[in-house]
């Protein structure tokens, strides 16, 4: 079946040990797939190899390799994303970084130095280990650290903290070519040159290898508290955002959910949500490195709650009680995915986000569809899924996902926030990118990778 060179794969072997090659399509079923919804994801080419190297040099080696054989080569991290980022389609090699997981945590810097193989989890767990913390978190936590900045994860606390690429002061990264290049380190400040660095975070593996980072952390917030604020409808609890933030309440996660899938998700996890009216729900986590501080901002923003007409407000006291809520949250994606199409994540100016959902419920209406929707409502990123309609057509939902991203971009927005362009995006970046920004993007990439090795087939049309 596979139509790889035998040397090749004698010669990968060498670099990372027989046991570390995996072919066949049984054993690689697991490594070329991601988390993008079936209707939509590209059909992955299992004439492939998995690669799964120990260290920068193996990395380096390999793409040496992949450079002489002319092979494409597919970076893979814990295979979370939305848009068919890491599926392999063509045959190439993909390259695994998972044995690549140490994390050496420097207190007296803030600085966490980890390998791309670690996962978020592993991230939160040493940083708390050491008494520090960090802040953001994008979404799934077997995420793998090389992907969440490869995409520029961002995540529900991007309000307070922001997202990957405010965290990350350095970078190891591996060129087409072979070539190690180490960019920042262990600074807050650096002007020396170009920002390479910066090109890379969010470049979806098509630029570079990313092996190591260095990445920021911060004491803990030793006071938390998580509310729910019910509201009659959509309409009345976006409004209330901005007027949450302008009352100087910065929480660490502001969410935006809705009855449906929120109970959806609940059932499926076989717990309860605990708010029993309304239709529609703001979740805020406040953090503050005082219990003063924190009472102080829960008095405030329970005191608002009134000026925002909202229903009786519910306070989660317990540990547990907390960790439920933000359960229910995470898992409305995994409960909404056997019935739906596409996960979108436009994103507009916060203070356009009440404007954004009622061009949203105005499409829905129109096509007479359902699109619940959810997500970040503090930094205008939302979620809107496309669900299957019986005796639709694939064209029928891209004029909806079409309408939607017209919506945002003309509201000064974007298409994508957070998930990225990956494969399923591509077809969109022709309709709703400058010309002149797509001609520089392909430049760019010939001058990292003239061999067009690296992900190809990803991110540009």
């Amino acid at each position: 079946m596979n139509s790889l060179s035998s040397g090749l794969i004698v010669k990968l072997k060498e670099i990372v040990g027989e046991n570390w090659v995996v072919q066949g399509e049984d054993l690689v079923a697991g490594y070329v797939l991601d988390e993008t919804p079936p209707p939509i994801r590209p059909q992955p080419n299992l004439d492939v190899v998995v690669v799964k190297p120990n260290s920068s040099e193996e990395v380096s080696k390999v793409l040496k390799l992949a450079n002489e054989y002319d092979t494409p080569v597919f970076p893979r991290g814990g295979g979370t994303g939305l848009v068919g980022g890491c599926i392999p389609t063509a045959p190439g090699i993909v390259l695994s970084l998972e044995r690549m997981n140490r994390i050496v945590i420097d207190r007296d810097n803030l600085i966490a130095e980890a390998e791309a193989g670690a996962t978020l989890r592993d991230l939160l767990n040493a940083s708390d280990e050491a008494g520090l913390f960090f802040p953001p978190h994008p979404g799934d936590e077997g995420a793998q650290i090389g992907g969440l900045i490869a995409c520029n994860a961002g995540g529900s606390r991007a309000i307070k903290t922001g997202v990957m690429r405010n965290y990350v002061r350095g970078l190891e990264v591996i060129l087409p070519n072979g070539e190690i290049l180490k960019l920042g380190g262990k600074l807050l400040k650096n002007n020396f040159g170009l920002d390479l660095m910066q090109l890379i975070i969010g470049s979806e593996g098509i630029l570079a290898v990313i092996t190591k980072a260095w990445i920021r952390l911060y004491p803990k917030f030793p006071a938390t508290a998580t509310l729910v604020i019910p509201f009659e409808s959509r309409t009345v609890a976006v409004k209330a955002v901005p007027k949450i933030l302008h009352a100087g309440i910065l929480p660490l996660a502001l969410e935006y959910v809705e009855r449906i899938p929120i109970e959806r998700s609940a059932e499926r996890l076989g717990l309860k949500w605990p708010c029993k009216i309304g239709e529609s729900f703001l979740i805020v986590i406040l953090a503050e490195q005082s219990n003063e501080a924190l009472y102080a901002q829960c008095e405030r923003l329970l005191s608002l709650c009134e000026e925002l007409n909202s229903l009786e407000p519910l306070l989660a006291e317990s540990r547990e009680e907390q960790e439920n809520i933000l359960k229910i949250r995470s898992e409305i994606y995994s409960s909404l995915k056997p019935d739906m199409v596409d996960i979108l994540d436009a994103t507009v100016p916060p203070a356009s986000i009440g404007v954004f959902m009622d061009k949203v419920e105005e499409i829905a209406k129109r096509y007479n569809t359902y699109l619940p929707s959810y997500g970040h409502a503090a930094d205008g990123n939302i979620h809107v899924h496309i669900m299957k309609e019986q005796g639709w057509s694939m064209e029928d939902y891209d004029r909806v996902r079409n309408e939607i991203y017209a919506a945002a971009v003309e509201l000064g927005g974007t298409i994508t926030g957070e998930h990225g362009i990956g494969y399923v995006r591509r077809k969109s970046v022709g309709k709703f990118l400058n010309p002149m920004y797509v001609r520089l993007m392909k430049e760019i990439k010939h001058i990292f990778d003239p061999k067009n090795i690296l992900n190809p087939g990803k991110v540009l049309p």
